[in-house]
């Protein structure tokens, strides 16, 4: 038996499956082929599928999160592809603006060196040059995942096309009346020395000391003494009994920080009568709420701490001192004038952070541009009220109404060198900005004061907010008029504010399309206790080591069964070793299949057992796994698929098979050896989009006879 074995089943099969020795081969193979490219595609295609890849940051290897985003997509695509539709995928990198400037500054910061003190242009041309090396290495780690995406239509967001794209968007917001520039309370981190969006503040729930200080007649209460020195306004609510024998705009004398002050009396409703003592002094300078107050009443405003959080002049002698060190010091110096009422150790409050270094937010008045997001956001609710696009989970869709229906004006603006210039000059008399996108303006159109070029670049959410639209060549490309709007936004729930939210509201007002008619946001991936990964509790998984360790199928099934949309899932080694033996069970499955085709005929009758198996096992499985597939259950179709490959093909079909096929009943056996060929064929098919390589691997040694196309890849998905 075991000479027969050898000498009609290919070599191939006669040593276990392993994964390292044909993948990068298989690869190759399919990239060759032409076939991630849909205008190379055999047969007649005319229904496009398209997906834009979310771009990875290139500043560095691919995480646990993007393994499970490319598993995804791609099972997405090559099930598509399998059913005749033109399948395109476009991939792409992000220059990621913000976040890979704060990893080059911690490279700098190893070597003794600081951006600070660095020529903006030496600076852009090193992160250049770092990002285009991780670039590199990131592209090849996504082959690895066997991303079957089309690299003939890669994009980087800071390629030439992307610009353009961004800048005539920013155009068209000015003209539109859309876009202003204005000094406003902006997100400022003193550490990164740039504003940032409401969304990339995180907040930290403290529970600090609350001070209590006696301002003239009143108790004020307060948890930053440092923002103290400019208060010359207290607030009351003009309905507030207490308070009725004051009168708006009365001026009082009062004793204060650095001596006798003169403030002034502001009735205003954001005075909460029930909050403390019910009146508050204000900053303007450096609270949302104080800034309105002061605008809705004309008040002067005052800078109190500076751009690296230090005290300026107006705190007298600590002056240049940071606002953590000089607390204290306010508080004692109050006290010592009897000013201190008391002190509340326990205040529980939220506390805004800079999402990347975790330090205090200082707000802060900068001259920034501002998209209006009302309007933006009402038709992007529109298209949803329309089913124009459609969330794979209601809460999904709850937690994006939720978002757009409190959504603020957005700041595009940062401080930083590596990131999309802004196309723009700003008055150094008057500071009125205007968008130059050819860079001839030199007077201000308000005053005729001196232009000079505003040195910000843009939020990179902004850049990539227009990523269906870059990618596809709006607005005159043949990609844009056939792919666009693509099929389907698969990205990380996490990001539905920063992005998918943007892309709908910025590809709506560019081109009066939604950029995808489906969104399907996947959860976090956690280590195999639940746990957030993270470098410092050493827990973190990188998609290499498993690949590495178990292969890239095994991988894919790991990220896959029992990872519903949505939810967050574990990635445990134990359960991904478990798919290595099942693509080995897969192996073992065709090696029993080949060596038992000896005088295989395809046109051979199957009889009534064989055809009714058909009619009872393999249809059903085929259908209810495509119908998991269209409904977005893909970590169901995947356990399906596992079961009846490994609990029924393998452990009843095979073990039922073996006594037909040694039958001296030459029908008996040629019935079974069809019966057999076609559930080997079809598994293989149903199989590939989960497991791409193995699945491959094993179509190439199949006998022509038994396929449909060279290339499983592009072999036709079973019909039941």
């Amino acid at each position: 038996m075991a000479d027969k074995q050898q000498s009609t089943i290919p070599e191939i099969f006669l040593s276990p499956y392993d994964p390292t020795a044909h993948e990068k081969e298989i690869y190759k193979l399919w990239e060759d082929s032409g076939y991630f490219n849909p205008d190379n595609l055999p047969g007649e295609r005319s229904e496009p599928f398209t997906i834009v890849m979310p771009p990875p940051n290139a500043n560095g290897s691919l995480h646990a999160g993007h393994g499970l985003v490319f598993t995804l997509e791609d099972m997405m695509i090559r099930f598509e592809r399998m059913r005749g539709k033109k399948a395109l995928w476009i991939p792409g990198a992000d220059h990621a603006g913000f976040e890979t400037q704060v990893v080059y500054e911690k490279k700098l910061q190893k070597e003794g060196r600081s951006r600070f003190n660095m020529d903006p242009k030496e600076l852009y041309s090193e992160i250049m040059d770092f990002t285009m090396s991780n670039k590199s290495f990131m592209e090849g780690q996504i082959r690895d995942l066997g991303a079957s995406c089309d690299w003939s239509r890669q994009l980087f967001t800071l390629d030439n096309s992307v610009i353009k794209t961004v800048h005539d968007t920013f155009k068209q917001l000015e003209e539109d009346e859309l876009l202003y520039r204005g000094a406003r309370i902006v997100n400022w981190c003193p550490k990164h020395q740039t504003s940032l969006s409401n969304l990339e503040v995180n907040y930290d729930e403290r529970t600090d000391q609350f001070y209590y200080f006696q301002y003239g007649p009143f108790v004020i209460g307060t948890s930053r003494p440092e923002t103290k020195f400019g208060d010359k306004y207290v607030v009351m609510h003009p309905n507030d009994a207490r308070y009725a024998e004051y009168e708006h705009g009365q001026k009082i004398e009062l004793e204060w920080i650095n001596g006798p002050i003169t403030a002034t009396i502001i009735k205003d409703e954001a005075g909460d009568p029930e909050l403390g003592s019910g009146a508050m002094t204000i900053t303007p300078w450096h609270s949302t709420v104080d800034f309105d107050i002061a605008k809705r009443h004309n008040l002067d405003y005052e800078q109190i701490i500076d751009w690296r959080g230090k005290l300026l002049p107006i705190a007298g002698e600590l002056e240049g001192v940071s606002i953590t060190e000089a607390r204290t010091k306010i508080v004692e110096a109050l006290d010592k004038k009897g000013l201190l009422v008391k002190i509340d150790d326990k205040y529980e409050h939220s506390v805004p952070c800079c999402y990347k270094c975790n330090k205090e937010i200082e707000p802060q008045i900068r001259e920034q541009w501002f998209v209006k997001m009302r309007p933006l956001a009402d038709e992007a609710i529109k298209a949803v009220d329309a089913g124009k696009v459609t969330f794979v989970t209601e809460r999904d869709e709850r937690v994006f109404r939720d978002w757009m229906g409190k959504i603020d004006d957005w700041n595009i603006s940062r401080q930083i060198v590596w990131g999309i210039p802004i196309p723009a000059k700003v008055c150094v008399d008057c500071g009125h900005g205007q968008v130059d996108l050819e860079g001839t303006i030199t007077n201000c159109a308000k005053c005729s004061g001196a232009m000079e070029q505003d040195p910000d670049t843009f939020d990179t959410w902004f850049s990539s907010g227009q990523w269906p639209l870059a990618t596809t060549g709006y607005p005159d490309s043949d990609d844009f008029k056939e792919y666009y709007p693509t099929s389907v936004m698969e990205t990380g729930k996490d990001i539905i504010f920063f992005w998918v939210a943007r892309m709908i509201m910025l590809g709506l007002y560019r081109t009066g399309k939604v950029p995808f008619k489906k969104v399907y946001l996947n959860g976090m991936v956690r280590d195999k206790k639940g746990l957030k990964m993270s470098k410092s509790k050493g827990n973190v998984i990188a998609p290499s080591e498993i690949q590495e360790r178990f292969g890239t199928d095994a991988l894919r099934m790991g990220l896959l069964v029992n990872n519903a949309p949505g939810n967050d899932m574990n990635l445990d080694p134990d359960k991904v070793n478990a798919y290595k033996k099942f693509a080995n069970k897969i192996w073992n499955i065709t090696r029993f299949t080949l060596d038992n085709l000896d005088g295989f005929d395809a046109s051979a009758p199957m009889n009534e057992t064989d055809t009714q198996n058909i009619a009872k096992k393999l249809q059903p499985a085929i259908s209810e796994i495509t119908a998991q597939m269209e409904k977005d259950r893909f970590d169901l179709a995947a356990e399906k698929m596992y079961h009846f490959v490994w609990d029924y093909f393998a452990s009843e079909l095979i073990e039922e098979s073996k006594p037909l096929l040694a039958s001296e009943d030459v029908n008996t056996r040629a019935s079974r050896q069809v019966l057999l060929a076609e559930y080997l064929v079809t598994s293989l098919k149903l199989l590939h989009p989960f497991m791409p390589f193995v699945t491959e691997v094993i179509w190439q040694e199949l006998p022509n006879e038994l396929k449909d196309q060279k290339i499983l890849m592009v072999a036709k998905w079973p019909e039941a």
